[in-house]
């Protein structure tokens, strides 16, 4: 009985914003306004979703964000696999201090880097550009300790037979490593994609342009000019992308038989 309702009250909890905000985006916004706990008092209007999509150009700053998000998402996995890679398999002689100071990177607060990176992009002329959010987006210590310990983890007995068999360093890398960690990747991946898609001050910085402004920066300067419905519409579609991907990955969480067919290969 105890377990049911807690699981009930973290059903609400969890859910319950995101069944309102889908709820809301098909609702008319007087119905909203009076009855916002009801459920479609009269009625479903799904010209909501079409208005939001083509009135305000949200299209186009889905499109923004998604380019952003998956950019961002190639960095930080790139980053993070080879430097993970590189500290826990390949083993270099100073890895440890390395990884020590990767590690003192946790403890700077990401606030005080921003005037210094900020006038960087600014000198290398990245205004404006996706670049100027996607190299940034790579240097996430907190991505590289995660895979490294992963990575530190693997049975060094496929390692030690790959190189056997004649694998090199990058062989080894590709054709070893990486199959042996879809946990790892699935869950940096998650991360990433929410973390950009999310992401609100950094981009409102360096693409000051609206035409280049993803959803998250976009959205807030059109609240005032955009009918509620519409709006909610909007908040709507944005949400669409990170639950899809969570549901993707979510069996990555959980599943640690990734290993297993690595093992007994």
């Amino acid at each position: 009985m105890l377990h049911g309702l807690l699981l009930a009250a973290l059903l609400v909890v969890g859910l319950g914003p995101v069944l309102w905000l889908a709820k809301a985006a098909v609702t008319p916004t007087q119905d909203t306004l009076r009855e916002p706990l009801a459920i479609f008092p009269h009625g479903i209007d799904l010209a909501n979703l079409a208005t939001a999509w083509t009135r305000v150009d949200i299209d186009k700053h889905f499109a923004n964000t998604v380019i952003m998000a998956a950019g961002s998402w190639l960095v930080q996995l790139v980053v993070a696999t080879t430097a993970g890679y590189a500290l826990a398999v390949l083993r270099p002689r100073y890895g440890k201090l390395v990884m020590g100071v990767v590690l003192a990177t946790l403890f700077v607060p990401s606030i005080v880097l921003l005037v210094p990176l900020y006038l960087t992009v600014v000198n290398a002329s990245m205004i404006n550009t996706f670049w100027a959010v996607w190299l940034p987006a790579g240097a996430n210590a907190f991505n590289v300790v995660l895979v490294q310990r992963f990575f530190a983890n693997l049975p060094r007995e496929v390692f030690e037979a790959a190189k056997v068999d004649g694998a090199g360093t990058f062989r080894l890398f590709w054709s070893v490593v990486l199959p042996m960690s879809r946990p790892i990747i699935g869950v940096v991946s998650v991360f990433a994609v929410v973390a950009s898609w999310k992401d609100f001050l950094w981009p409102l910085l360096v693409l000051p342009d609206p035409a280049m402004q993803p959803l998250s920066v976009r959205l807030p300067a059109l609240q005032r000019y955009v009918e509620l419905d519409v709006f909610l519409a909007a908040l709507a579609i944005s949400s669409v992308i990170p639950i899809a991907l969570f549901l993707v990955f979510q069996r990555l969480f959980l599943r640690g038989g990734a290993l297993e067919g690595a093992v007994k290969g």
